[in-house]
């Protein structure tokens, strides 16, 4: 029993080991490996029998490369950087990025294969994986501090400061009065500190004597080191606001803000709950999902607009919060490729056109081919879901 306890904490270590090598390897060929992944993600889309309903194959294929590219920018977003710089995830929080990005994968997997064998009960999975999705961006949504989220969670919404002047901070899209700066304030506002001063010569010496030594740690080292560890200062903790400070503080506009996110994350669940009732080729679910879609982004634009007429401004966006903003506009394109409208009118634009471009050689056959894309592609939900 010993032997066999013993063999499998070596394989633990191993594969640890084999684990930290790779992640290695990543950071430091990232250009490569998303070369190599842009190549392999495009190639998926001419294996043979794509969007057949009896093909699992090719989509299985798409989703574990899609799960490996996950893993690989979770590797990446997860360096380690230096102790005064703030990394874009914290490795030791959940990997909700991750998560969310492997849950859409796996979704097209499990749609294909429930289409497969249980036909228009492929509903019920679907639903099950959105409601898996709406958790995770619910307890991300939370756990940031209420920030806006970016691709639907799998891009971190890390707040970058840069006005260090202000006497106010930023936490989470809202502005917070009084207390401590972030870290890019005490990164800016330190060159005439003769304590930093310090800190600083004592770093770069303990830089210098690292690099310059040759066997184990002499003495003088580890005193300057102990001290460099001492001199260092702890990383400020911005408080994160709870949902009642956000609706004590901002009132109205906080309780917008909040709620047009929350309908962006249940969105895509009411949706395929409406379908599953309806069915596919109702109204229904598409005037719904479309309301839902413009109700939560009317609360986000109000909250946003709140103070021009010369009051505070409560909700003050990133650039990238405006770029997310401008991103799920655009996603309102998906509805002319959602049934029943795809079938009563989009459908036969596309026609028309591939039938116009037909006679012109190349041109034709490359009309041919997309239209068969776009067709196939409208057949899977995941992807003209927009989730």
């Amino acid at each position: 029993m010993g032997l066999v306890k013993g063999l499998k904490v070596w394989t633990w270590f191993r594969c640890l080991e084999t684990m930290e090598v790779y992640k290695t390897w990543v950071r430091r060929n990232k250009e490569y490996v998303h070369s190599l992944e842009s190549l392999a993600n495009g190639l998926t889309w001419l294996l043979p029998e794509r969007f057949s309903t009896s093909e699992i194959g090719p989509e299985a294929v798409t989703t574990v490369l899609g799960i490996i590219t996950a893993i690989n920018e979770h590797i990446i977003d997860t360096a380690p950087t230096n102790r005064r710089q703030t990394s874009s995830v914290d490795p030791s929080s959940f990997p909700y990025s991750l998560c969310l990005s492997a849950l859409k994968d796996l979704e097209t997997l499990v749609e294909v294969v429930a289409e497969q064998y249980y036909g228009d009960k492929k509903w019920n999975f679907i639903a099950i994986t959105e409601a898996a999705k709406v958790l995770v961006r619910l307890a991300l949504f939370q756990n940031s501090g209420f920030k806006m989220l970016l691709h639907g969670g799998e891009t971190p919404n890390v707040e970058e400061h840069t006005d260090c002047s202000s006497s106010q901070h930023r936490v989470g899209g809202f502005q917070k009065h009084g207390g401590h700066n972030g870290p890019g304030w005490l990164q800016n506002n330190h060159s005439n500190s003769p304590w930093n001063l310090e800190g600083r010569a004592l770093s770069a010496l303990s830089r210098f004597g690292e690099h310059a030594r040759m066997g184990s740690d002499t003495p003088w080292m580890r005193k300057i080191q102990q001290q460099h560890a001492i001199m260092e200062p702890p990383a400020p903790k911005l408080e994160r606001p709870t949902l009642s400070n956000i609706l004590s503080e901002k009132g109205l506009n906080g309780a917008l803000f909040v709620t047009g996110e929350i309908l962006f994350i249940m969105r895509p669940l009411i949706y395929v709950l409406f379908i599953r009732k309806y069915g596919i080729r109702s109204w229904t679910p598409w005037f719904l999902s479309l309301a839902v879609d413009f109700i939560g982004m009317g609360f986000l634009l109000h909250a946003k607009g709140a103070g021009k007429d010369g009051k505070e401004q409560l909700l003050h966006l990133s650039a990238a919060e405006n770029d997310e903003l401008r991103r799920r506009k655009l996603l309102w394109a998906l509805y002319i490729m959602r049934e029943p409208f795809f079938s009563k009118y989009t459908r036969q634009k596309l026609e028309s056109t591939e039938s116009q471009l037909e006679p012109i050689p190349l041109i034709g056959t490359l009309a041919a081919k997309i239209m068969e894309l776009i067709i196939g592609a409208q057949t899977r939900y995941t992807y003209m879901s927009g989730s």
